[in-house]
C-alpha cells in the first residue's frame, strides 16, 4: 500500500476544523510540552473551549502560545489532520468579558459530548458549591494541514 501526502488548502483547514468538536491542545512551560484532548467549537477564527482549573489552564495563562490539532481517519487507510497555531485568552466572569463568555457556552452547548458541568449557563446563578469552571478561546494566528491518500 502507498500514500500520497498533499497539503490541504487554508478553506480546506477551515472546513475541517468547523466540523470538528474534538481535539488535542498543545501547550507548553519552560520548554515542557504538555497535550491534552478537548472538545471544542470553531467559529470566526477562534476555537472556543471550557475547562476546570488546573496543569492546562495554568500554563497557558503563563505561556499563551498554544496548538490545536484535529484528525480524521480514512476507511481506506487515509487521513487528514489540521494543526491551528495560535493564542489562549481566558473569558473572565466579568461585564467585560461576559458576551464572549455567553457566545463560547451557546457554541458548546450544542453538543452533547462537552463536560455536564458546562450545562450551566454563565448569567445563571451558580449551585452553592460550583466548580469554578472557565472559559477560553485560542484565537488563530497560523492554520495548516495536510491529508495522506491511498494510491493503490
Amino acid at each position: 500500500m502507498s500514500m500520497a501526502l498533499k497539503n490541504m488548502t487554508h478553506a480546506e483547514c477551515l472546513q475541517m476544523l468547523t466540523a470538528a468538536h474534538f481535539g488535542h491542545l498543545g501547550c507548553s512551560n519552560d520548554g515542557q510540552p504538555y497535550i491534552v484532548p478537548i472538545y471544542f467549537a470553531f467559529q470566526s477564527r477562534v476555537a472556543y473551549s471550557f475547562s476546570m482549573p488546573g496543569h492546562k489552564v495554568d500554563w497557558m495563562r503563563q505561556n499563551p502560545k498554544v496548538c490545536l490539532q484535529v484528525e480524521e481517519w480514512k476507511t481506506k487507510g487515509g487521513w487528514q489532520s489540521v494543526v491551528l497555531d495560535g493564542t489562549f485568552q481566558e473569558f473572565p466572569d466579568n461585564d467585560a468579558w461576559h458576551e464572549e463568555r455567553l457566545h463560547a457556552w451557546t457554541l458548546l452547548q450544542k453538543h452533547l459530548n462537552w463536560w455536564e458541568i458546562g450545562s450551566l449557563k454563565p448569567d445563571e446563578v451558580a449551585p452553592a458549591h460550583a466548580s469554578p469552571h472557565l472559559f477560553y478561546g485560542i484565537y488563530m494566528n497560523d492554520i495548516s494541514g495536510r491529508v495522506a491518500i491511498q494510491t493503490d
